[in-house]
């Protein structure tokens, strides 16, 4: 390999940084073909990783088991290799673990907070290399699974959470909709117990008052019988929807000026609604006025007693 060939110029010290590994010089065949197994076998590990991210996505205890026992075939001397992962107080270690003093290992970060490590152990003495018994390339290597490590428990740990969030807002929609079912199913009984309500005042109204109401009529002067048909009309508005649609429609209306209409409904001329409510006719005579403006048929030919009286009210 010629020397220009070995020494890459790169335009920035950032992408310079990226390369971890320098190339070698050397050129003995037998050394050259045991580097690229060697590069082969971090390039399967940096891919089983993946792999395992794949597989274990709901379950990071299962992905750090499986790793623990996968990594150590990817160091120089395999059959001498263990691996221990240290994660948030939890320990993950490979098959025949054991301990000794030939160690490598590296930090895990999330979100730059230290949450655990990556350790590589030769179980027993190997000829020296780069840093101890290990290669420059080792070195790299266990960084990039230090910095795996950490990226895909951030992912699977998001995951995770998402569905627990998910499941919550399930369970929560659930409950809504059953609280809008039993909610309708209230509003639908006081409606109905509203219109059976209704039904027995209009009843008694019936049944009682106005058999009262018709003997008085009986013994009443006639000249008094004019007052006693408008109580009569006025119990019958109690079951109609005029005045509740009419102050509904029209709030500037006030409380005079619908006992006014209620009155001109029933036939009262002004003269006899003045005499009825002790006011003057010129009184009346203002308010019908502003009733026809604010029923919007001011300056019309409209008959306020027939406009009063249609079917718009019903």
């Amino acid at each position: 390999m010629k020397q220009e060939d070995v020494n890459i110029q790169f335009p920035n010290k950032e992408l310079a940084r990226l390369w971890r590994i320098p190339f070698s010089d050397e050129t003995e065949q037998p050394k050259v073909e045991n580097a690229l197994r060697e590069r082969v076998k971090e390039l399967n590990c940096l891919y089983g990783i993946s792999l395992l991210a794949e597989r274990h996505f709901h379950s990071l205890d299962n992905f750090l088991e499986e790793l623990a026992d996968f990594i150590p075939y990817s160091w120089q001397y395999p059959d001498v290799t263990c691996a221990k992962i240290v994660f948030k107080g939890n320990t993950y270690k490979s098959k025949t673990f054991k301990t000794s003093e030939w160690r490598q290992s590296s930090r895990i970060y999330i979100y730059s907070e230290p949450v655990g490590e990556v350790n590589i152990f030769y179980k027993e003495e190997c000829p020296p290399a780069d840093e101890g018994p290990f290669l420059a390339e080792e070195r790299a290597l266990i960084d990039s699974l230090a910095d795996q490590i950490g990226t895909i428990a951030t992912r699977i740990s998001a995951e995770l959470e998402m569905e627990e969030i998910n499941k919550q807002l399930s369970v929560e929609r659930k409950a809504l909709q059953e609280s809008n079912a039993a909610l309708k199913a209230v509003l639908k009984r006081i409606e109905e117990e509203k219109q059976e309500v209704s039904r027995n005042i209009m009843t008694n109204i019936d049944r009682v008052i106005m058999p009262i109401l018709y003997a008085l009529a009986l013994e009443m002067p006639k000249t008094q019988g004019r007052y006693l048909e408008m109580l009569k009309a006025s119990l019958e508005e109690i079951t109609s929807p005029f005045i509740s649609h009419l102050s509904d429609s029209y709030r500037s209306l006030t409380p005079s000026e619908i006992a006014v209409c209620n009155m001109i409904k029933n036939g009262f001329r002004t003269k006899e609604i003045a005499q009825t409510r002790g006011v003057s006719i010129a009184t009346i005579n203002r308010q019908r006025e502003s009733i026809r403006r604010k029923l919007n048929i001011a300056n019309s030919n409209i008959n306020l007693a027939t406009h009063l009286q249609s079917s718009m009210w019903k």
